[in-house]
């Protein structure tokens, strides 16, 4: 018995000396729960093989700074995970490794946006297709800047809706200012123009002549599915 137990009587040195060397006995183990269906499930898509995770990234809307931000690093993220390694003879364990590098999916369908925007998700476009195919495939209605990005993908992957539209026009710009400013506006206006006519012409049938004198004609020239294909902004329709 120990008299520390009672109220108003001290412990002795020899009690305190004992209470220090008690060791706590370690907490027993909890039963193991076994997984629900449902935990399974989602451990099984987690660890999904790479190929059938999505690999999709949507352009709808207008293009602008957000999601030119979205689209540029969503681009980077997919261009990331699209390359691995696989036995050539899956029955064999000693089989070869191959290389299996999986396709991006873009979806498209925007009246156009910010010069600039577009630029940037092209300049990353260029770059990663190089090592990665990008398959763009136009919806609803693809105009101004989303025809450049539509255009953009890799070549024989790039598709179009049969009820898509598509329409490409000059360069719109304005500015209020002293006349000086207004002439330096101007000019950039122009070597926008210059630039995006440049990269229509590059990525698709039509030469920087023709553009110039397809744009001068009208503001606006709207295109079916089937002249998009002639003109090599597109390579099907589906």
């Amino acid at each position: 018995m120990k008299l520390s137990q009672y109220p108003g009587i001290e412990a002795s040195k020899e009690e305190k000396e004992g209470e220090d060397n008690i060791i706590d006995a370690p907490p027993e183990p909890e039963s193991p729960i076994a997984p629900t269906e449902d935990a399974v499930e989602k451990e099984r898509i987690i660890f999904a093989p790479p190929e059938q995770k999505l690999r999709t990234i949507g352009i709808m809307g207008e293009i602008n700074d957000e999601t030119g931000a979205e689209v540029v690093f969503g681009l980077l993220s997919l261009q990331n995970s699209a390359i691995h390694y696989e036995p050539e003879d899956a029955s064999d364990d000693e089989s070869e490794l191959k290389e299996v590098v999986m396709p991006i999916d873009m979806v498209i369908s925007t009246p156009g946006g910010n010069a600039d925007d577009m630029f940037a998700i092209y300049d990353i476009m260029r770059s990663i297709r190089e090592e990665v195919p990008i398959r763009t495939r136009g919806i609803g209605k693809v105009m101004s800047a989303g025809v450049v990005l539509l255009a953009a993908g890799t070549k024989g992957e790039r598709s179009i809706g049969k009820n898509c539209r598509i329409m490409v026009h000059s360069v719109i710009g304005g500015h209020v200012g002293p006349m000086h400013q207004l002439d330096n506006e101007m000019e950039e206006i122009r070597n926008i123009q210059d630039q995006y006519i440049s990269v229509l012409s590059e990525e698709t049938n039509m030469t920087k002549r023709y553009l110039r004198s397809l744009l001068k004609k009208k503001v606006n020239i709207y295109l079916s599915a089937s002249e998009a294909i002639e003109l090599g902004i597109a390579d099907k329709i589906f």
